[in-house]
């Protein structure tokens, strides 16, 4: 079936190790749990049968209504507007049950960032949104101002690992009420007291505040078991992550899942697998190439595991 450009400019990342590696059946049932750009969706497509479904969700309203006109031109396409946190609620209602694959891709969109008016971009003025669902939640400007100094500090030294959270939470609250994405950019720059502001901080401060305002580290832990548990025996799950904190949480719970329980496992048969499942790819990066071509791939990895029962 045709697969065609949904409009939503994107370059999405790893595609071929991604859909290559989560494809274990052409008749199966898979879901890409971050629609996005669709670019890894249109991919997995062009290898399935016409019996294959697909169940897309993404929590970003531009993201659910491209694929809503993919799904107009592919009758194998199902479309949800819900985080992947609720996979597990979501595919029962859809009736899909032993998913082959399930896709991940836990970065903020390219769209998003172009997008001024979303406020995900340092590098652009526009109101100080960053929600992924629009519809839902505070704004990054609302709990800019209101949150206390201390939460400020512990938020950007937490998700952004950012060694000078303490200074740059001063700021802002020197600085409410902020409004605008250049607002908080120059809470930044105050807070380097004269010194060159490099962009890494200015990158780590932005991306805390969107972790924190999305509730992305609790939808990630949610979405991953979520995820594992929709799959049937031989489904695999493939997770795209784009920071050290995401990194070492995929790991962990991949990790615990191909080892299994530590008292079981000492009792264990020698050479039987003593875990829930096994490792496909591990800690995948782009390619040289990729990254030249597209350079937010750059901190992007790749895990997938395939259950074993």
């Amino acid at each position: 079936m045709p697969c065609p450009s949904d409009g939503m400019p994107h370059t999405p990342v790893l595609l071929d190790e991604l859909v290559s590696a989560v494809t274990t059946d052409p008749t199966g049932r898979y879901v890409d749990a971050t629609y996005g750009g669709g670019g890894h969706s249109r991919a997995l497509l062009a290898g399935l049968q016409p019996q294959a479904r697909l169940l897309a969700m993404d929590r970003d309203e531009i993201a659910v209504s491209n694929a809503r006109r993919l799904a107009q031109t592919d009758s194998r396409v199902m479309v949800e507007h819900a985080s992947f946190s609720r996979i597990g609620e979501v595919a029962r209602i859809r009736g899909l049950r032993q998913i082959s694959g399930v896709m991940m891709d836990v970065g903020v969109s390219g769209h998003q960032l172009d997008a001024a008016e979303r406020g995900f971009s340092y590098m652009r003025d526009g109101p100080l949104d960053m929600r992924m669902d629009r519809k839902q939640g505070v704004t990054a400007a609302q709990w800019l101002n209101s949150a206390e100094e201390e939460d400020l500090t512990e938020v950007f030294r937490r998700y952004g690992e950012e060694r000078q959270a303490a200074r740059v939470a001063r700021a802002v609250v020197r600085r409410r009420p902020l409004a605008r994405t250049f607002d908080l950019v120059a809470a930044i720059r105050e807070a380097a007291m004269g010194h060159q502001v490099h962009r890494q901080t200015l990158a780590r401060v932005f991306q805390a505040v969107r972790i924190h305002v999305n509730d992305e580290i609790d939808q990630l832990d949610e979405g991953l078991d979520a995820a594992f548990a929709c799959l049937g025996s031989g489904g695999r799950l493939g997770v795209i992550s784009f920071h050290s904190i995401e990194h070492r949480m995929v790991r962990r719970r991949f990790r615990a899942w191909v080892q299994g329980d530590p008292v079981l496992r000492r009792v264990s048969i020698p050479g039987e697998p003593g875990g829930a499942a096994r490792h496909i790819v591990r800690n995948a990066r782009p390619s040289g190439a990729e990254v030249a071509a597209n350079p937010r791939a750059q901190s992007a990895m790749l895990q997938v595991v395939e259950k074993c029962a």
